[in-house]
């Protein structure tokens, strides 16, 4: 549903709400935010939140260390697990300069012109999400460990499922913010959960995704626990992936619906342009070093193919008869921004369709060796040296910001090739963070 400001502001002053959180997300990916007095929200609105970008270093280090924070008054939502009297809501942000003009590192702006260009073509994209997370225990004092939450495996049920109440706990938390889970299950890991979401436009697909790893930390630390979305926090467990969930709509109706016995024509150019431009996307999709220890392991896709069936491959396409029917994206990961993550899948399918990419045969068998197929960059260098010698994110990514992200993760992959105790690197740089 669409808010004005006027009944942003009214349910402010109804509903007892006495704090408001700007929230915005780094190039990176990581979620930040500042509050304000419930009061300060109309100039707010009009004029935004002065912020020193210059102490961020997701903002690119740049010399114009001003920006401000304009709040969308469509992405108002209480926070449950605050107080309810003096409430607190949060919205997400604009990030603009001070002249107005939107800050190149702004995912939020990025997702949006997708969406606009892919409408101006006569296509609307929605997004479901797959999301796995590890849930760990603290000692008595607080302290975060390895130690995995329970020792149950896929889909099995309480008592071995200890994880069963705290999803139903993150899941209740979501809907009293209009999010709405599909499912959630206990994944094959130890202590892994997943949890999926219904389809929605991208954008608010992205800011949902935002506010589901959000809670899922609250909730978990507010029942004594620690989540991770680290890609493989027990190496030798299974990873924990993002699978996107891709549904195009041309009209009223999903060009991902099956046509007869087969898909049509812009569906199979669609996937065929994603499968083209997966290698040069993958930094934005597996951000970080640790990403490429979970592609490969326990069905997690390795090489750049596609199935009906299969459910090991890169790309799953579905031949369910219904108009909910989507195309599964099973490489990314927790670690990518999800503003630029879709943004850029959107407009690979995009350019599939409109060049009528041809898309190669299926691959319906467990692949072992890989023959004739192309791989997924193995390691973050890999990914960095595809996005580096390619065009498509150059022409899609604002130049400031494609140098800065390539800048920062060569460094970061030096490191990491440079530490001989890979395990103990990602423990330090990711665990605690991700």
């Amino acid at each position: 549903m669409k808010y004005t400001e006027k009944e942003v502001l009214q349910f402010v002053e109804e509903n007892d709400v006495k704090f408001v959180k700007l929230m915005f997300c780094d190039i990176f990916g990581s979620l930040k935010s500042i509050s304000i007095p419930a009061g300060e929200l109309g100039s707010t609105f009009r004029s935004g939140l002065l912020f020193d970008a210059s102490k961020l270093s997701g903002f690119m280090n740049f010399s114009v260390s001003d920006l401000r924070l304009f709040p969308d008054p469509d992405t108002l939502a209480l926070l449950p697990w605050r107080p309810q009297q003096g409430r607190v809501v949060r919205f997400f942000c604009t990030v603009k300069y001070p002249d107005g003009t939107v800050f190149e590192g702004d995912g939020r702006s990025f997702l949006l012109n997708a969406i606009e260009y892919a409408k101006g073509k006569g296509y609307n994209f929605q997004v479901g999400t797959s999301c796995e997370f590890y849930v760990f225990e603290k000692t008595d004092n607080g302290r975060i460990t390895k130690i995995p939450h329970d020792h149950a495996g896929y889909c099995d049920t309480a008592p071995a499922d200890k994880g069963e109440n705290l999803r139903r706990d993150i899941c209740l938390t979501l809907e009293q913010m209009d999010i709405y889970p599909e499912s959630s299950r206990h994944e094959s890991g130890p202590g892994q959960n997943e949890i999926d979401f219904q389809h929605s436009n991208a954008l608010r697909a992205a800011d949902n995704l935002v506010t589901f790893k959000n809670v899922v930390r609250s909730v978990a630390d507010r029942n004594g626990l620690y989540a991770t979305f680290m890609p493989k926090p027990l190496i030798d467990r299974p990873g924990s992936g993002l699978h996107m969930t891709v549904k195009c709509l041309k009209g009223t109706e999903n060009v991902f619906t099956p046509r007869g016995d087969k898909l049509g024509a812009e569906a199979m150019s669609m996937t065929a342009g994603i499968l083209k431009r997966i290698r040069e996307i993958t930094l934005f999709l597996n951000a970080t070093a640790g990403s490429y220890n979970r592609l490969g392991q326990e069905l997690a896709p390795k090489f750049i193919s596609w199935s009906h069936e299969n459910f090991g491959q890169l790309i799953r396409v579905p031949m369910a008869r219904s108009a909910e029917n989507a195309i599964i994206l099973r490489s990314p990961d927790n670690t990518c921004n999800p503003y630029f993550a879709m943004g850029l899948v959107i407009y690979a399918a995009l350019e599939g369709a409109l060049t009528h990419e041809e898309l190669c045969p299926p691959t319906d068998k467990l692949i072992m060796d890989g023959a004739g197929l192309e791989a997924l960059p193995e390691s973050l260098e890999k990914a960095i040296e595809a996005a580096e010698n390619s065009e498509f994110p150059r022409e899609r990514l604002p130049e400031d910001l494609l140098e800065h992200v390539l800048t920062v993760k060569k460094q970061e992959a030096k490191e990491y090739m440079n530490c001989d105790d890979k395990e103990m690197f990602e423990t330090v740089r990711y665990f605690y963070t991700l």
